[in-house]
């Protein structure tokens, strides 16, 4: 079954269900309201961080596919970044941890999601204006490798889909996992949520200047580069050195580092230690280790390494990380 709705049905369903909105007591302009069961189950928050600069994050699972009719619009530049679930419109498909980059202008007039999918999507929407403002020069002139991304109204807004990277994909966690309230959560997740903006336009600016000139790998070498990941990942206490990993994936040194950038957006021991602090803020969130069972237990010796890593990962120490999930339970 398919449940198609105008987009003004669509916000009449949204006004039949305001008895369920939660407004955050420390900040008015964060706004969470649960789907109309008609269409699933779950909910949308909204955060207006400043004025031209505004964070969704929704996590939801539909009953039934859904279209949303829309009218043409001109819109905003939006930075929409899917951990799952899939959304289809005009002019794009995107899936499980990929993005979609919108520039300003004209959106297409149907937007379609995907049917009984879990869908938990950050999405940072932005003025054109609020983005001329980080530009250094007199005249608010972007940079050529930018400039598609603001057009006028009338014009069809620019769109491109890719995979997110795993610097993309740890920023993220780290806005729905945000472990603030009030003011600092404010700044927080406003400074991710353009640390997540400045991921994708250093990616889009690099592509659109010739810079990322991608030669795809073949299949056998994508494979053996996942196998490294793997064994990387399986020996977080005593992981391999460069020229071992490599051996024992099969390639050589230069193909590995290449190859392992080119697939995961880093390097293999910035990979690695990206990781461990995933892991470890995750065994933390459970509340039922010790900071320094966990710190043993992702490959950690040093417990001052260890807290000034996850400091500047999280913005916070993991005794205090540990404090506050547990008082939040």
């Amino acid at each position: 079954m398919t449940i198609t709705i105008s987009l003004q049905a669509w916000e009449d369903l949204q006004q039949e269900v305001n008895e369920t909105v939660q407004y955050d007591p420390f900040d008015p302009l964060d706004v969470t309201w649960q789907l109309p069961r008609l269409v699933g189950y779950g909910y949308m928050r909204w955060i207006e961080l400043r004025q031209g600069l505004e964070l969704e994050i929704t996590n939801f699972r539909l009953c039934d596919r859904l279209i949303l009719h829309c009218p043409e619009l001109p819109s905003r530049l939006k930075f929409h970044c899917h951990l799952s679930g899939q959304h289809e419109d005009k002019q794009t498909i995107v899936g499980d941890r990929e993005f979609a980059l919108y520039g300003s202008g004209l959106a297409p007039k149907e937007s379609n999601v995907g049917p009984k999918q879990k869908a938990l999507e950050v999405t940072v929407y932005m003025q054109p204006e609020t983005l001329r403002s980080f530009v250094g020069n007199s005249n608010g002139q972007l940079p050529v490798g930018l400039q598609q991304l603001i057009r006028p109204n009338e014009r069809e807004r620019y769109t491109r889909v890719a995979k997110i990277t795993p610097s993309m994909e740890s920023v993220m966690w780290q806005i729905l996992q945000c472990p603030f309230q009030g003011i600092m959560k404010r700044m927080y997740l406003e400074s991710k949520a353009l640390e997540l903006v400045s991921l994708v336009l250093g990616q889009e600016s690099e592509i659109q200047m010739g810079e990322r000139t991608i030669k795809p790998l073949n299949a056998g070498t994508l494979e053996r580069i996942h196998y490294a990941r793997t064994l990387l990942l399986q020996n977080l206490h005593q992981p391999p050195s460069l020229p071992d990993l490599a051996r024992q994936a099969q390639l050589n040194e230069y193909t590995l580092k290449r190859g392992f950038r080119q697939v995961f957006g880093t390097t293999v021991f910035a990979y690695l230690h990206k990781y461990r602090l995933e892991q470890a803020r995750q065994l933390l969130t459970t509340g039922q280790m010790a900071v320094s069972e966990v710190m043993k237990a992702v490959g950690f010796s040093d417990r001052h390494h260890f807290a000034a890593a996850f400091r500047k990962q999280f913005g916070v120490s993991p005794r205090e990380f540990l404090m506050r999930h547990k008082c939040s339970v």
